[in-house]
């Protein structure tokens, strides 16, 4: 329950983010910390949705094939494999290690 109101909670941080552009004067985002917090929010977002769903099930933290499938994505990101290889290895390791 604590991982939708983390959501819930997130979703409208960004909704008053996106709406305070609107609302509030240009000067006041251009100050540069501002401009840092903004372009990390969606990657702190992301992080969290691949940490939760490769380490959890239900209530319980787990490890299984889904982290052997996230170890294989790095290796291939620190390649520069592109998105779609990097998908189709994750996806390809955590099956065959789910059959063994």
């Amino acid at each position: 329950m604590m991982t939708w109101w983390t959501v819930l909670i997130s979703s409208f941080g960004a909704f008053l983010l996106k709406f305070s552009g609107y609302a509030l004067p240009e000067r006041w985002f251009e100050h540069p910390r501002l401009q840092r917090i903004a372009n990390l929010i969606p990657v702190a977002l992301l992080s969290a949705l691949v940490i939760t769903q490769t380490f959890s099930n239900k209530h319980a933290l787990v490890i299984d094939t889904r982290f052997a499938g996230l170890g294989v994505a790095i290796i291939a990101l620190a390649f520069r494999a592109p998105f779609i290889v990097m998908v189709l290895l994750s996806a390809l390791t955590s099956a065959i290690l789910h059959r063994i």
